[in-house]
């Protein structure tokens, strides 16, 4: 596979970087490199135009203020909506998945636009923040083993008829609702509140979306003791009595 290339562009990391999320673009990028891609990393500051020509693209969370500026920001820009237009992905963590929805609730306490790349709305919850480990069954068509993560919410994020759950609960909170959905997916835009990073507990995901911008059905095997280790350690923490 040393005759192909991968495009990752890591959307706004001034603004939606927080709690280690730039990792889903080292680990992606890692797991890329590893099986002779030659990978191209593009980092798109809030002040610059979001290319279109990506393959995937990362989005991470943020604080209440910076989301509402990267929202604005990307609905006058538009790259990203034309990206996926022309086919690209896009992996999404909590602000940033709460941004590819229809609304969201912004720091001022109103109700803002996402983009509507994922048919979901986003609500701010009136209880106790979600915070904790997670561990959840993703969604049976992606093929995948279970979803370990870590959640910092106060959203709570309903899904409308085209977006599938990303996973369902076993532990923790995940959209905060009360059919234990957690995340969403749709075609080829996934959104999670799973922080963690999220592709480091679970490398199966990287290698999914590298397949699916490759249009490949399977990539060469890679050493994966070390995140095997991570995700027993993880998943072993959540599932103990609290």
């Amino acid at each position: 596979m040393s005759d192909s290339s991968l495009r990752v562009v890591w959307v706004y990391p001034d603004l939606l970087s927080t709690y280690g999320d730039q990792g889903n673009v080292l680990v992606v990028q890692r797991r890329a490199e590893q099986r002779g891609l030659d990978v191209q990393r593009v980092d798109v500051r809030s002040d610059q135009a979001v290319p279109t020509s990506g393959d995937i693209y990362f989005i991470g969370g943020g604080e209440d203020r910076p989301q509402r500026l990267a929202a604005e920001r990307l609905a006058r820009d538009g790259g990203l909506q034309r990206a996926v237009d022309n086919g690209a992905l896009v992996f999404s963590v909590c602000a940033g998945y709460q941004i590819l929805g229809h609304e969201f609730v912004n720091d001022q306490g109103e109700r803002q636009p996402g983009l509507g790349l994922l048919d979901v709305v986003s609500t701010r919850g009136a209880g106790a923040r979600c915070v904790g480990d997670v561990l959840a069954d993703v969604d049976e068509r992606l093929h995948l083993p279970q979803l370990t993560g870590f959640e910092n919410h106060q959203g709570i994020t309903h899904l409308g008829p085209t977006a599938r759950p990303l996973a369902r609960v076993r532990f923790g909170q995940g959209n905060g609702t009360a059919d234990g959905t957690e995340g969403a997916w749709h075609d080829t835009v996934f959104g999670t509140y799973m922080h963690g990073p999220v592709l480091a507990r679970n490398p199966l995901i990287a290698d999914l979306l590298v397949k699916l911008a490759l249009d490949v059905n399977a990539l060469p095997p890679v050493d994966d003791r070390w995140y095997e280790a991570l995700r027993a350690e993880r998943i072993a923490a959540a599932t103990q009595p609290a």
